[in-house]
């Protein structure tokens, strides 16, 4: 079945949890308006919303990049405060632009979506850039993966950093998780 997403074919703050990844809200470019108010309308109260945007290139952590392999993943083997620490210790490198111009894609910015759902209702729970630290280096992660230890402080070390808003900015993506706020029933509907 095929069909548009910013018409889908569902009644009114029917679910309690609506996704929208792989960036639909930057897909959408010039109607991405009308997409995020049609995913918020899915929404029942008190019902999740998960959003993944992609408001920059990525980033990654110089410090890590300049390490050989083998070293981040010793590394990793630390104490998550440690590697956190020493992850931002100079500073983070941003990702090429894979493309020169985005065309109709829309880069829409952690911030602004976080400050469009709150208006439209929603509590934001979390917003978190995926990968901060590592980036998508496959060597290094590679690395890393091969140890059970390291890879479980790879996955802290990238939340808590990830959680950062200074983070946000350049990240290639960006997950927003909110909660529609209940309204309280109005006197009239209570006494009727």
């Amino acid at each position: 079945m095929v069909g548009d997403v910013a018409f889908p074919p569902f009644s009114e703050a029917v679910f309690d949890v609506v996704v929208g990844l792989g960036n639909l809200v930057g897909f959408a470019g010039p109607e991405s308006g009308r997409l995020l108010d049609r995913l918020r309308g899915l929404v029942r109260p008190s019902g999740r919303l998960v959003l993944e945007i992609a408001p920059g290139p990525g980033e990654h952590s110089r410090y890590l990049a300049r390490l050989p392999a083998r070293s981040v993943a010793r590394l990793f083997r630390s104490a998550v405060p440690l590697v956190t620490l020493r992850a931002g210790r100079e500073g983070y490198v941003a990702e090429r632009w894979r493309k020169d111009h985005p065309g109709t894609f829309d880069r829409p910015a952690a911030e602004v979506v976080r400050t469009d759902l709150e208006r439209a209702g929603f509590r934001v729970d979390e917003v978190m850039a995926v990968a901060p630290a590592l980036g998508p280096d496959p060597l290094r992660i590679a690395a890393v993966a091969t140890d059970p230890k390291a890879w479980t402080h790879l996955v802290a070390v990238e939340e808590q950093l990830g959680q950062h808003p200074e983070r946000w900015v350049r990240a290639a993506a960006v997950l927003v998780a909110a909660t529609r706020v209940a309204r309280p029933a109005r006197r009239a509907e209570c006494e009727g």
